[in-house]
């Protein structure tokens, strides 16, 4: 993915105030808008244009912008890191909406559009406090048992010369037990404040896992891989396996295969109905590191007279 320097399209310096950068944006939707240009390139100019003070033009859009561009290395495609957006915190509303815009644009920043657009409790025309939205990065531990973790948030402020900064926020959020990727957490009266006697609005968080050393989450299933020895695949065994409740006894089948999958029902993420686990055997071959270990497998391609490729034909 190209990155694109919004920046640049805009002519001013990333130390720019939010004034200068609105000052900039007219002075060029002027000179490209169709209705006035009509040299070739001058729409698409014009889009490209919008497009920077889309997100330049939007002290929380900014702020996320310049984050992303402490990874991107001039004369590579660009691929934000996980979790990028994790921990900033956005209010509602934004220009923008149902404009076409370029391939950056639209997956970098459509999930923090979809969050700030969220619903905000249809009280919209009161003074009510404009709901914040943010996204975290939780323990999968954590979704077991539940937990109470202290978290921090950036937020985008506009200072008294306009520039962009960045405060931090901390906050005890408690991570219900058995909560799902993607669902959110409201902290009440967490938003901005309210105008008046009317409350202030509420923070929603949404949830992503942090990768677990063991699991890996499909819906509320886990996914573990199970290393076993090949003659516990051929002959069927008894092995321990982790489970985020406890260890059990997990019986292998006689002539499994290397990727099958053995369900542990009940054993996945916490719910009204868990999820189950899924134990993925992966066979692991012992090396043959000894003369001992060297002459059984002499052994057994002699005894067994095995063909892998046998499939291939002559």
């Amino acid at each position: 993915m190209e990155f694109k320097d919004y920046y640049a399209v805009l002519g001013i310096d990333r130390s720019a105030t939010q004034d200068e950068v609105k000052r900039a944006y007219r002075k060029l939707a002027r000179k490209f808008h169709p209705d006035v240009n009509r040299e070739q390139g001058a729409e698409d100019k014009f889009k490209e244009v919008g497009e920077a003070f889309e997100v330049i033009g939007d002290p929380e859009k900014r702020a996320a912008y310049d984050q992303l561009g402490e990874n991107w290395k001039p004369g590579e495609d660009f691929q934000p890191p996980p979790n990028w957006d994790a921990g900033f915190e956005f209010s509602g509303g934004g220009p923008g909406e149902g404009r076409d815009y370029s391939d950056f644009f639209e997956q970098v920043f459509a999930g923090m559009r979809q969050r700030q657009h969220a619903p905000r409790g249809g009280a919209e025309f009161h003074a009510r406090g404009e709901d914040h939205h943010a996204r975290i990065v939780v323990d999968l531990r954590d979704v077991f048992q539940g937990a109470t973790r202290t978290i921090s948030l950036r937020v985008p402020e506009i200072d008294e010369s306009g520039h962009l900064n960045i405060r931090d926020r901390t906050l005890n959020v408690k991570i219900p037990k058995g909560v799902s990727e993607g669902q959110t957490i409201r902290l009440k009266g967490q938003g901005s404040p309210g105008i008046g006697r009317l409350p202030a609005g509420d923070l929603y968080l949404e949830v992503s896992f942090k990768p677990d050393q063991l699991y890996r989450v499909s819906g509320r299933d886990l996914y573990i891989d199970l290393p076993v020895a090949p003659w516990e695949a051929v002959l069927g065994a008894s092995v321990k396996t982790p489970t985020p409740a406890g260890a059990v006894m997990l019986k292998i089948p006689p002539n499994s295969f290397q990727g099958r999958e053995l369900r542990i029902k009940g054993r996945g993420l916490p719910a009204g109905e868990p999820g189950d686990l899924y134990a993925v055997l992966k066979i692991v071959l012992p090396p043959a590191d000894t003369d001992r270990a060297k002459k059984a497998y002499e052994d057994m391609a002699r005894d067994l007279a095995f063909d892998p490729r046998a499939k291939f034909g002559a």
